[in-house]
């Protein structure tokens, strides 16, 4: 038996991250190898030797937001856009097009990345919160340890979001595993192999951690919103909130008020968000009062990501031979003109002349324009989508309408558009599907489209109707229904790991 289990861990690669014991008290090194920090006196392995090493560690996991662009952007804007309606998959290939045409399938490739780099970035914050009560550094006081541990569970939580909206069902991971011997190769093995937690105990879990962070993690700072602090924990309890799982409409509207009270708001100008400087040397603005977290590329460092979707045009011709992801949709761009939304409409599309014409004339083709150099900031967490997830909030309760139409006009006003109509104002329904559209043309490209038609149970009405009404769409390969809400987890892992149960209809 034993050989059958090691032949197969062999074929395997696997994240280490199942924890079946650790301690947390803080003794004195024992002893140090070349492979070991040593051991504490009641023998549990030390992890970090000292508060340095933590540092480094946690440095690290925020280096993730920058380094691991795939998941934490580029793949959520191919789910997000172009699996809905607001953009086409732009390119040709076989992981791509998918997201498009509503065929995706176990195999897909940028699921099988993301179903892993999630879980590897759990991984790096169980282990900094597991381990670092044992830090063998007598200088690393309580109250750094928590500070540690807060800002862990941060990254965490917003892994797991990320990774469950995808998924739907997924491991829930808050612990490491033992190394594999000769002597517990049986019983430390299937360890492993965790099964999926149902949706409402996954977010359970994220709203431990956040709840738990939000205590010790560091207080918002305006002139540094690269930060995991209090303010990104709220920001994120508010959308975890708005979840069907375990839906508090009035949590929403706590924490969006908490951010308020933060001192986060709209900034005046939209472009604010976007916009180089007038000699595209760097970004115009970077910490603005609407962001709550973004990752920071500063000239030279390199966002590669914007090569994905158009022109760098800090280097303009750089990497533009090829078919882009994300080309936006004739649906959106018609949305924006029956708005008259041109000053979102300019900020989230432009148009280059191109040598290919997948879904356009090559000699004026649309790109989206959210992100266009390499210094550009990708916001993770910005505070108008928590405003309007609390308008979202109001509508639902259906107790104060006026006060969700004043939100939603604040958005309108900024984008130069006037005020909703008294009738949108004061109709329940005619005043959410004014929220919907707001939603989608102030948010677009920035990855929120698809789940909040999950969200909001709009899948089915919308996507199955817009491949009729969008003549540059590839054609509908299934057809949009219940099954649709969660993705298919990979093939690959079902059949490495046996307690994994592939979503219905894939």
């Amino acid at each position: 038996m034993k050989s059958i289990y090691r032949n197969k861990f062999l074929g395997l690669v696997f994240v280490s991250f199942i924890l079946s014991s650790c301690s947390l008290n803080r003794d004195p090194l024992d002893s140090y190898t070349d492979v070991s920090q040593g051991t504490t006196e009641s023998g549990t392995q030390i992890v970090f030797k000292n508060k340095s090493e933590v540092d480094n560690f946690l440095t690290g996991i925020y280096q993730q937001m920058r380094d691991r662009q795939e998941h934490w952007y580029l793949d959520l804007l191919l789910i997000g856009d172009s699996h809905s309606d607001n953009a086409y998959a732009g390119t040709t290939g076989a992981e791509v097009v998918p997201f498009e045409n509503n065929s995706i399938e176990g195999s897909n490739s940028v699921l099988e990345r993301d179903w892993d780099r999630y879980l590897e970035d759990i991984a790096r914050a169980n282990r900094l919160i597991i381990n670092v009560d044992s830090v063998a550094d007598k200088s690393v006081s309580a109250a750094d340890i928590k500070l540690y541990k807060a800002q862990g569970k941060i990254f965490r939580a917003l892994a797991m979001f990320d990774m469950l909206r995808i998924f739907g069902s997924i491991p829930v991971v808050t612990t490491q595993a033992r190394d594999i011997t000769e002597d517990n190769i049986e019983e430390v093995y299937p360890e492993y192999f965790p099964k999926q937690a149902t949706e409402e105990e996954a977010y359970r879990q994220i709203e431990k951690d956040l709840l738990e962070a939000l205590t010790d993690a560091p207080a918002n700072n305006n002139a540094n919103k690269t930060l995991f602090t209090k303010s990104v924990a709220r920001a994120m309890l508010a959308k975890i909130y708005a979840e069907k799982p375990i839906r508090d409409y009035a949590k929403v509207i706590e924490y969006a008020d908490a951010l308020t009270a933060d001192g986060f708001d709209l900034n005046e100008n939209y472009s604010d968000l976007y916009a180089l400087n007038a000699s595209n040397t760097d970004l115009a603005q970077r910490n603005t009062k609407e962001s709550i977290l973004e990752a920071q590329f500063m000239p030279g460092s390199g966002n590669w990501a914007s090569w994905m979707f158009g022109r760098d045009l800090s280097n303009y011709d750089n990497a533009f031979t090829w078919a882009k992801w994300v080309t936006p949709s004739r649906d959106l761009i018609q949305a924006y003109s029956s708005e008259g939304d041109e000053v979102r409409m300019n900020e989230a599309i432009v148009y280059y002349v191109t040598t290919w014409s997948n879904y356009y004339p090559s000699s004026n083709y649309p790109f989206m324009f959210k992100l266009r150099s390499g210094m550009s900031s990708i916001i993770k967490l910005r505070y108008a989508d928590i405003l309007l997830l609390k308008a979202e909030a109001l509508i639902q309760q259906g107790t104060d309408l006026a006060a969700a139409a004043d939100i939603i006009d604040k958005i309108r006003v900024r984008a130069k558009l006037p005020k909703l109509p008294a009738a949108t104002r004061s109709n329940k329904d005619a005043l959410f599907n004014a929220y919907l559209k707001e939603r989608r043309l102030e948010l677009a490209f920035e990855g929120q489209r698809w789940f909040d038609l999950v969200r909001l149970d709009k899948v089915e009405s919308v996507m199955n109707a817009v491949y009729a009404k969008d003549s540059g769409r590839k054609a509908q390969v299934y057809p949009f229904d219940q099954n649709s809400y969660s993705l298919a987890i990979p093939q690959a892992k079902i059949d490495q790991n046996p307690n994994l149960v592939q979503n219905p209809g894939y």
